[in-house]
């Protein structure tokens, strides 16, 4: 329920408002209007020779470089006014197309991303675009290390006796069983 205040309120402003709406209208009625003065009538212009109704043979005199504007007019025949419009329109001048058109690209053919920036994108590497590549040139890499470290049996021959490290030691020869390095003599 409402506060009798606010009620009491509400009622003051909306019979305050009555009121001046009240007084307002009877301002109006004892206000009489001024009386204006009517505008001197002027004569009527000499009438125009009425110019014959363009035709679609008007519209084939038309050159680029014409008026177009009386075409356009009002009172002008939908078929001239759109046959003068497609002649305006044919001009090399309007058929130039200004390079922000979205569409004026021929999509139908790829335009793909260069493969030496395709490497670079984290998405070719996410999607393994390129592994092959890289299993190719580890398998390469393995061959190149491979051939480079295995010498040649001759070289082993000789170098397995001139390298200290190589030698046989006395605990190691041939039908001797291998000294355990952890028992004590």
């Amino acid at each position: 329920m409402a506060d009798p205040t606010q009620q009491q309120a509400a009622t003051g402003f909306f019979s305050r408002w009555s009121r001046r709406k009240e007084e307002a209208r009877a301002a109006e009625v004892i206000v009489a209007p001024e009386p204006t003065p009517e505008p001197p009538v002027e004569p009527a212009p000499a009438a125009e020779p009425e110019k014959p109704a363009l035709t679609l043979d008007d519209v084939a005199q038309l050159r680029h470089e014409s008026d177009f504007s009386p075409f356009v007019a009002r009172g002008v025949d939908e078929d001239v006014k759109r046959a003068a419009m497609k002649k305006l329109f044919s001009d090399p001048h309007f058929n130039v197309m200004d390079g922000l058109d979205t569409y004026i690209d021929d999509y139908s053919q790829p335009d793909p991303i260069p493969p030496a920036m395709l490497r670079m994108m984290n998405q070719s590497q996410f999607l393994g675009l390129f592994d092959h590549e890289k299993q190719e040139e580890n398998v390469e890499t393995a061959q190149v290390e491979t051939t480079a470290t295995i010498p040649a049996p001759e070289a082993l021959a000789t170098a397995s006796h001139d390298h200290p490290d190589l030698r046989l030691q006395q605990d190691h020869a041939p039908g001797q069983p291998a000294a355990d390095p952890g028992a004590r003599d």
